[in-house]
């Protein structure tokens, strides 16, 4: 536990990591732990399955890691320009989903920058850290991975930059209903939304506003497994 820790409604509350280095000490350290171990060391209750606690993992890893943006546009650790994201890989470390990024602007796109994006800012730094995620291995039994920090190199940068400006050109013409997922070659967009009836304000074809579903920005399977593949491999 980080000597600096202290309690908090039950459960540990850990400062922000004042560098890179303190940040990836807090990482190492738990990898090869189960989620269990962590969860009884902060003083968090384990739940049985994730069918109704999905973001369960990735809240307790910024407990442990200090992360402190809550649910700001901006990233987990502001201070150092780092973002935190858990991924769930099967018994070959092989990402088992798309990774979510953030919420995709619907409406207030003129004058946006690709370098003034919310997916921007949250990929230039990633600390990436492999999950455990065979769903037939309880929560509390899952194993955390090696972290691992990223920045795009130049050509990654491209391709995320590309997609997301033909993405946003889209939304920006009143076309996000016609944009499906297979679209885009590492950034894809897709509904958001805890129900159907969660609708939220959108361009439409005409210029005007419509109801629409939330959408949100993913980074597609293949290229988190690619990153992975090149560290770990």
């Amino acid at each position: 536990m980080p000597p600096d820790a202290a309690p908090y409604n039950g459960a540990m509350q850990i400062p922000p990591p004042i560098s890179q280095a303190q940040l990836l000490e807090r990482a190492n350290t738990v990898a090869g732990w189960q989620l269990g171990e962590l969860a009884q060391t902060l003083g968090v209750e384990t739940p049985t399955h994730l069918r109704a606690h999905k973001g369960w993992i990735g809240q307790l890893l910024e407990l442990w890691l200090g992360a402190s943006a809550g649910s700001r546009p901006e990233p987990d650790f502001p201070q150092l320009g780092i973002e935190l994201k858990t991924i769930p890989v099967d018994s070959q470390g092989r990402p088992l989903e798309s990774t979510y990024i953030c919420v995709a602007p619907l409406t207030g796109l003129r004058g946006l920058r690709w370098q003034d994006s919310v997916v921007c800012h949250k990929l230039s730094h990633v600390l990436w850290i492999p999950i455990q995620g065979d769903r037939q291995i309880l929560p509390a039994e899952r194993i955390i991975g090696m972290p691992l920090l990223w920045q795009p190199d130049p050509q990654q940068q491209a391709s995320l930059r590309r997609d997301w400006e033909e993405l946003t050109e889209q939304i920006a013409l009143g076309q996000v209903e016609q944009i499906r997922a297979h679209q885009g070659e590492v950034l894809q967009l897709r509904p958001k939304a805890a129900n159907r009836q969660a609708l939220t304000e959108a361009i439409g074809p005409d210029g005007g506003r419509i109801q629409t579903l939330p959408r949100g920005f993913y980074l597609r399977s293949r290229f988190t497994g690619e990153l992975l593949r090149r560290h770990f491999l």
